[in-house]
């Protein structure tokens, strides 16, 4: 089990063990990983040449295709009789990426995620409701083991028949929501629409994570829920939820640098960015036996800080996700990102703020941008006139925020999430 108290470790002492893991990371991966092995020798590195931190620089990227072109089980740096477990990407933008875990890389990430709920405030008194997909997504068993290793009672109840998660949610007095921040929001609805009120609620805590969200988002679902919410981070390829996450005092979450080497780079040059400056999210583990990766990135845009905060942690602190690199649209010679749509759709009464999709198809030569929005069942259920007004109304706002026009469709609530209950953002169906 990782000592807590590493949370609060001296910055120097942090750097020396970060430096200590990192040269075995590299040595596993370099030995076993067949790879890493040829990648290294063709960068003419070794990990007898990492001698300090900066030094991971002069090895070169991991990117998805990378795993995938080691699909299923190219990465992993075990014999299989060593991997207990095994979870896998979604692949909805191509073949899924699989992940192999050690009995002690699972003992090291139910640690983190005990870290992670603790940071939130949860302890050994509350009922935690999982309300993640239990599946070869890493959501629902990583939120499962974490609540079960701080001491909470864990209801399983994965994701869907929202009806029915919401009445146990009453009838349990659940005190803890995971979730993804727009099915929290969704279930807010439903609660509504059922006659629930926030005082026949025990819940005081909500953890999302798994697609970026807004501060307007979570203003708006702890208003919804009567509760104080966290963000979570975390990604399949690496470990899973867990690898960081905000603590009492929300200002950025706490990355956990004994696990993971975090760097900010420029996603158009690749050079490594300074403290403060956004880029794109790069992470070595530290400690994955099974399946360590060297310099993957990630694609998510964000900021590193590293200001102590006022909790004790001396672990950098990692801004809120502002998108993807592969999110980020371009048309008609515009840059569209999908929160620029979230933060027109959070002041719209009826609307779903995180269940929307956009998508992108070429029409007579010319690019057009479709957006996809979930309502409630009340306003689905609503006069056609009162849809198609609610519909131009949306289409107007958005095209005054990008400054292009576009074409809004309403469809039914949960109608555009995929049987894990995951929603692709972005489909981009245009032929360059």
């Amino acid at each position: 089990m990782l000592n807590p108290e590493i949370e609060s470790m001296d910055r120097m002492r942090l750097q020396e063990l970060k430096l200590q893991k990192l040269r075995e990371t590299v040595r596993r991966c370099e030995e076993n990983v067949p790879f890493y092995r040829k990648r290294f020798k063709e960068s003419g590195i070794s990990w007898k040449d990492i001698n300090s931190l900066p030094d991971i620089q002069r090895i070169p990227f991991t990117i998805k295709d990378d795993l995938r072109s080691g699909y299923p089980f190219g990465f992993f740096a075990v014999s299989l009789r060593e991997i207990v477990r095994i979870h896998a990407s979604s692949g909805t933008t191509g073949e899924p990426t699989i992940v192999g875990y050690t009995r002690n890389d699972i003992e090291q990430w139910s640690e983190l995620m005990a870290r992670s709920l603790s940071a939130a405030g949860v302890d050994d008194s509350d009922i935690v409701q999982v309300a993640y997909g239990y599946s070869m997504l890493t959501g629902g068993l990583g939120f499962h083991y974490g609540a079960e290793r701080v001491g909470a009672s864990v209801v399983p109840m994965s994701v869907g028949n929202t009806k029915r998660q919401v009445t146990m949610m009453v009838d349990l007095g659940t005190t803890v929501l995971c979730s993804t921040p727009s099915y929290a929001f969704f279930m807010g609805e439903v609660a509504k629409e059922l006659g629930f009120g926030k005082k026949q609620f025990k819940l005081r805590v909500g953890v999302f994570g798994e697609e970026p969200w807004s501060e307007t988002l979570r203003e708006r679902i702890e208003r919804l829920l009567g509760i104080s919410a966290f963000d979570i981070y975390g990604l399949s390829e690496v470990m899973g939820p867990g690898i960081a996450a905000e603590c009492e005092l929300r200002d950025g979450l706490h990355l956990f640098e004994d696990s993971f080497l975090p760097e900010i780079v420029n996603p158009l040059t690749g050079e490594v960015c300074s403290y403060g400056e956004q880029g794109e999210l790069v992470l070595t583990t530290l400690n994955k036996e099974g399946m360590p990766l060297v310099r993957y990135r990630t694609g998510d845009i964000t900021t590193i800080v590293d200001e102590p905060c006022g909790c004790g942690r001396t672990h950098v602190r990692m801004g809120r996700i502002q998108g993807r690199t592969d999110d980020m649209l371009i048309i008609g010679g515009a840059n569209v990102f999908p929160s620029q749509v979230e933060s027109v759709l959070m002041d719209i009464e009826g609307v779903s703020p995180g269940s929307f999709q956009l998508v992108v198809e070429k029409e007579a030569g010319l690019d057009v941008l479709k957006v996809n929005v979930e309502v409630s069942e009340r306003i689905f259920s609503d006069r056609m006139s009162a849809l198609e007004d609610l519909q131009e109304f949306i289409k107007s706002e958005i095209e005054s925020s990008l400054g292009i026009g576009v074409k809004v469709k309403l469809v039914e609530p949960s109608s555009l999430k995929q049987s894990d209950g995951r929603l692709t953002r972005v489909l981009d169906r245009r032929e360059f």
